[in-house]
């Protein structure tokens, strides 16, 4: 048997559900879609749950399951994949957070969990916090993706078991960590100091005061999330014995392909925003197909729209991803299978992850291609593929790639 390449295109929050104000029918179902519809009636369809029915995923642990990880043996916290996704080495004993640079008043109230969806200066926050010593605990902190950062604790002794400082959201006052266990409270209490000398360090920061000299809202203070120590995970290159390479924007996805085994691709124009250059990515990963056996992509712009509650964005998303994909169609290689899904749903409606399933489509030769016509959330239900988890992907496609183990004798 020939061994094919696969390509694996990961719609990020793309799932929705039926909305009011479209006629009760979803972004998907709405928007025009020639090359999506295109992949759907001429593969075979059904619905996915990231990680089980009614489970709202997490990036992070979906794509783990997408790979074919047991997100329940293997995760550890989104920390170390942020950490990974911009650049630091977590060792062992390092703890590692997801953070966001956000937006407080006087008294430490959270006014925008975004800081006004911050996009420039970042990096020069970052330096402002980098290296800070709080007692035997080092920093290090790094920018992310736009209002995203990373931040790493490194020193003895220390423990992932504390709480947020993140409240998760608007109007209420910036946590103090708590020790989840007894092990952890000098990582609380490091926490705690860091939250406090970081509002210090940047409320008068000059980009802060540019900020506010423009009407912007200042990145005043740092919450963190997710913490976390470096997993011990089986790369893909050992697991399934593939060369792997990965496009994303997002640092957070960059840092999931590392932390697997997949080679991280820089492609110009992707930047994680609703402005990334989608048919850069498309020809990026066409032509990662002629020397990788696996290739990610991830496409962010389509959750955003959906944590804004922003209906109309997400269908504009919708006809650039089918522009992506009319470029990827007209270039496919003929051996390749192709397979089209979300991490999971972001409704508008909520604004946020939901346990919904979401389609998922598989193209290539051998495939057993059923009656459904359209890329959409109902359309996808009716198809051939029924309801699989997340982590019965990367099987599936391995199996029709002619990579697949054989099972007993």
């Amino acid at each position: 048997m020939d061994a094919r390449s696969i390509l694996l295109i990961i719609f990020d929050g793309l799932g929705d559900r039926p909305i009011a104000e479209l006629g009760h029918k979803t972004p998907l179902e709405v928007a025009p879609k020639p090359a999506l519809d295109w992949f759907a009636a001429n593969g075979v369809n059904g619905l996915l749950d990231p990680i089980a029915p009614g489970v709202r995923p997490g990036s992070d642990t979906s794509h783990l399951a997408l790979f074919g990880y047991d997100p329940l043996k293997v995760y550890t916290g989104r920390g170390p994949f942020e950490a990974a996704g911009v650049g630091i080495e977590v060792g062992p004993g390092d703890v590692a957070f997801r953070c966001n640079f956000v937006t407080v008043d006087g008294d430490l109230n959270v006014v925008d969990r975004r800081a006004g969806r911050i996009r420039e200066g970042t990096e020069e926050l970052a330096k402002a916090l980098d290296g800070m010593k709080l007692g035997r605990v080092k920093v290090l902190f790094r920018a992310g993706t736009e209002h995203r950062a990373a931040l790493v604790f490194r020193g003895k002794g220390l423990s992932p078991q504390v709480s947020d400082t993140d409240p998760h959201e608007h109007a209420v006052k910036a946590l103090d960590s708590k020790p989840l266990v007894p092990k952890a409270k000098a990582t609380a209490k490091a926490l705690n100091a860091f939250t406090k000398e970081a509002h210090k360090r940047l409320k008068d920061h000059p980009v802060n005061a540019e900020r506010t000299a423009r009407g912007e809202m200042p990145a005043n203070l740092v919450l963190a999330r997710g913490a976390g120590i470096f997993p011990d995970i089986e790369p893909v290159t050992k697991r399934y014995g593939l060369k792997a390479a990965g496009i994303a924007g997002v640092a957070l996805i960059k840092g999931m392909y590392r932390a697997v085994g997949i080679e991280v691709l820089e492609v110009p124009g992707a930047t994680g925003g609703l402005d990334t250059n989608m048919v850069a990515k498309a020809d990026a990963a066409l032509a990662a197909l002629r020397t990788h056996d696996l290739v990610v992509v991830n496409v962010k712009a389509a959750d955003l729209c959906g944590h804004d509650g922003n209906a109309s964005g997400k269908i504009t998303v919708v006809e650039r991803i089918d522009q992506m994909m009319a470029a990827i169609k007209a270039n496919l290689p003929q051996e390749a299978v192709v397979a089209l899904t979300s991490d999971h749903s972001t409704p508008v409606a909520i604004k946020d992850h939901s346990g919904d399933p979401v389609p998922v489509t598989i193209f290539g030769e051998g495939v057993r291609v059923d009656d459904v016509m359209a890329y959409d959330e109902r359309s996808a239900a009716k198809g051939g593929l029924g309801r699989i988890r997340g982590q019965d992907l990367m099987p599936i496609l391995l199996s029709l790639a002619n990579r697949g183990e054989k099972y007993g004798a």
